[in-house]
């Protein structure tokens, strides 16, 4: 059922290249960044974030990330992932246009990095400990 579900969403978007993750039953159609430039931009000077789209960073090992929203105008959801696609930590950041800004730390060793728009988790109620599917 849920594979049909995402066939559906690929040809409602158009395009069998497109990325999803799941979690929670939740489907998020993302672009990954899995190459340093890609990485260092992110969602810099995005001025908005469809509802059920994010960005997945993607890193060749699991080691603690520490992540900044420089020239980020929008508020994202952090979601710090393990290599066994278990969320060890959520944070929620805000926009920093200029000065310094404030880093958001895993706490934890995370080989994926899941950025959403702000408050998402809370809307869909994503927690640490769920399990992000990658498709």
């Amino acid at each position: 059922m849920r594979y049909l579900a995402l066939l559906m969403l690929a040809l409602i978007f158009g395009c069998s290249s497109e990325n999803f993750v799941i979690i929670n039953n939740k489907t998020i159609q993302v672009e990954i960044a899995d190459n340093n430039e890609e990485r260092v931009t992110g969602l810099m000077f995005r001025e908005e974030l469809c509802e059920n789209c994010g960005m997945l960073f993607i890193f060749d090992d699991s080691e603690p990330r520490s992540f900044w929203m420089k020239d980020t105008l929008i508020p994202l959801d952090m979601i710090f992932i393990d290599e066994n696609y278990e969320i060890v930590n959520i944070k929620h950041a805000t926009p920093c246009l200029e000065g310094s800004c404030m880093t958001y730390d895993s706490g934890m060793k995370a080989k994926y990095v899941l950025e959403l728009n702000g408050r998402f988790t809370d809307k869909n109620n994503i927690k640490i400990g769920d399990k992000l599917e990658i498709l």
